[in-house]
């Protein structure tokens, strides 16, 4: 496996060691928007088969605490990975399949939305998450 070298330069940016481990969990997030860690782990195993589910969630982990990676769990669903970070963008999930898409912060830079009382806090982010059903799922099924 070659990684790109985007991958590699963004570890080293980070001033992680670059092994073939987090080049895959990476590039999987990068190309599985919003995946649980079972799909990240079978995409991995594509390219390292023999990569342990420890490593897997081990670089997930580190790339989280790194910020090259975003975790969000919305309630009731497993978590899910995205490499979308560094700006204030929200979700909306399906309520019948689960499928989860980006939404644009709704107004302005980080944190997006004030609240009525921060209680002394340096607030930073707004997070906000939208429910409904996808196109999807509420199209009409033919028989």
């Amino acid at each position: 496996m070659d990684p790109t070298p985007d991958t590699e330069q963004m570890l080293r940016a980070s001033s992680l060691r670059v092994t073939r481990p987090r080049i895959a969990v990476l590039e999987a997030v990068h190309s599985l928007p919003h995946a649980d860690t079972d799909t990240l782990i079978d995409a991995v195993r594509r390219l390292l088969p023999s990569v342990s589910h420890q490593a897997v969630y081990d670089s997930l982990r580190t790339l989280t605490d790194h910020g090259l990676v975003r975790r969000i769990q919305p309630t009731g669903l497993v978590a899910r990975y995205e490499a979308r970070v560094g700006d204030n963008h929200h979700h909306v999930v399906c309520r019948s399949c689960g499928a989860i898409a980006d939404v644009d912060c709704a107004v302005g830079a980080a944190p997006c939305l004030h609240a009525s009382d921060d209680h002394g806090f340096a607030i930073d982010e707004a997070e906000v998450l939208y429910w409904g059903v996808c196109p999807a799922c509420s199209a009409p099924q033919t028989s």
